[in-house]
């Protein structure tokens, strides 16, 4: 049997029939793989999610390192003190060392992702940390303390000066944003975290007006006299007051003047006696004032409008308040008209959302819209000011609104995701933008994906994580039963203490 030649005869030319049978072969086998290979490819694939990248501290095997926001281990775990990131976006980490317990004295020092130290010609590099009124944790993003023969400055996250080595002490007015008081020579005074001088270092004390910077600062003298100065630096009060109450709304304080409480209007350019015991806001026209423990409503031309009666009285916009009595919470307008029934055990405004939110004894909360109707029971599982939506677990479903309270789907809230939370027959798995299923049905309890582009799934009541295409990560096998939210970044979980923002595995 003769074997099959590429070449034809005596004259070696090619044999084109038997060459064009060959491309033909080959390309049905090319063919055959591929369609081979589509088949066993898993019907769970999805699509990778792009990633911002982000930074956070993480720990393992009692060390600290740094890890990235695909889970990528960016500063192996190898210090034996917590690494600060300011600010998520920039790799920039703050590292304390040489810690001694016994006399309270530390050293720090900055460094990059490469672990390359930063701003070396300073003797410390550190954050300002703050503390809002629910004691949550949070550092100034965009500005570091550093220090530098024993005196203080301030620089930005690329080590641009912002202040000078000058100061004594640097330090936060605590809940208040944009405000730090420097002091210098025994003497206070006030920058903003951009190194701007709101305040010269001329006054014993300085706190600020409200829970907003915007609205100014009370100084203290050597004299021990009070005034109030704005942002602008311009002095709203003269600082001749002997004592100022931490109120304010449209120009409107209260001041303590020759042992007489006075509402003062600054634009007005008058100044009434006060005839209560105190104020505790002052919201446009109107005051909260107290009376023997009670609280009611005032003009801020003095006539009353609501008799001291209630426990809590807060306003929340124009002309209505929330007010506790007899233990419940209702809300109620100045002329004293009930607006939502005293009947919940509290009533929180979301400023933000503008919307009313309480809590009786059942277990949903009820959402109020601002003109006080009733739009909705269920329990609050996230509000994202940001994306605009609020996601409500109603009758055992994750459900989905925006501030209108209009339900959408979780396609159209999360535009950016490629995986979406599903529910079928009980159970919980992933379907992408065309509600094609990714991730089977097969989960007790699960989350959406997060901005990393990671989901956590939770089977036989222990938690894993899946990623963005669809792969699992990590298996459900981590009981995570005393997480407050659970979270993944790769292999590593968001820890029990989210206070302080960092990842383990």
């Amino acid at each position: 049997m003769s074997k099959g030649k590429r070449y034809n005869g005596a004259e070696h030319k090619l044999n084109i029939k038997k060459v064009i049978a060959v491309i033909i072969t080959i390309l049905v086998i090319i063919m055959s793989i591929v369609v081979f290979a589509r088949l066993l490819k898993p019907k769970n694939s999805g699509t990778e999610k792009k990633v911002a990248m982000a930074y956070y501290a993480a720990f393992e095997n009692n060390k600290w390192g740094i890890i990235n926001s695909s889970g990528e281990t960016v500063i192996q775990p190898e210090y034996d003190e917590m690494i600060i990131v300011p600010n998520k976006e920039k790799p920039v980490f703050i590292v304390m060392y040489d810690v001694n317990y016994t006399d309270n004295t530390y050293k720090t020092k900055a460094i990059d992702e490469k672990n390359k130290q930063l701003f070396a010609e300073y003797e410390q590099v550190e954050v300002i940390q703050n503390y809002d009124n629910q004691n949550n944790l949070w550092y100034e993003e965009n500005c570091l303390k550093v220090k530098r023969n024993n005196k203080y400055g301030l620089i930005d996250l690329s080590g641009k000066v912002l202040l000078d080595c000058n100061y004594d002490s640097i330090e936060p007015i605590l809940g208040i944003n944009n405000s730090l008081i420097i002091t210098k020579d025994g003497k206070k005074g006030l920058a903003s975290v951009t190194g701007s001088i709101i305040i010269e270092n001329e006054y014993e004390q300085i706190t600020a007006l409200t829970d907003k910077y915007e609205n100014g600062y009370i100084v203290k003298n050597g004299e021990g006299k009070f005034g109030i100065i704005g942002t602008s630096k311009k002095i709203i009060l003269p600082v001749q007051y002997e004592e100022i109450k931490n109120v304010y709304a449209e120009d409107t304080y209260v001041a303590k003047e020759s042992g007489t409480w006075k509402i003062i209007n600054t634009r007005e350019e008058t100044s009434i006696n006060l005839e209560y015991d105190n104020v505790k806001s002052i919201d446009s026209t109107y005051m909260v004032v107290e009376r023997a423990g009670k609280y009611g409503v005032a003009l801020t031309s003095g006539e009353e409008k609501v008799e001291p009666q209630y426990d809590i009285l807060k306003n929340i916009y124009q002309n209505y308040y929330i007010a506790k009595k007899d233990d419940l919470y209702g809300v109620i307008d100045t002329d004293n008209n009930i607006k939502i029934d005293f009947k919940y055990k509290s009533l929180v405004y979301l400023d933000q959302v503008d919307i009313i939110e309480g809590e009786s004894d059942k277990i949903e909360t009820d959402l109020f819209d601002r003109n006080f109707n009733l739009k909705l029971s269920g329990i609050v599982s996230e509000i994202n000011t940001e994306k605009g939506y609020m996601k409500v677990r109603v009758d055992s479903n994750y459900k989905y609104y925006n501030f209108k309270f209009e339900e959408k789907k979780n396609t159209e809230i999360l535009t950016g995701n490629t995986l979406f939370l599903s529910k079928k027959d009980g159970k919980y798995g992933y379907v992408n933008k065309d509600n094609v299923v990714v991730v089977n049905y097969i989960y007790e309890d699960a989350t959406e994906q997060n901005d990393s582009g990671y989901v956590a799934v939770k089977k036989d009541g222990k938690w894993g994580t899946i990623n963005s295409k669809g792969e699992t990560i990590v298996e459900p096998s981590l009981a995570l039963e005393n997480n407050p939210i659970i979270d993944f970044i790769g292999e590593w979980h968001l820890a029990e203490d989210i206070n302080a923002n960092y990842y383990t595995k």
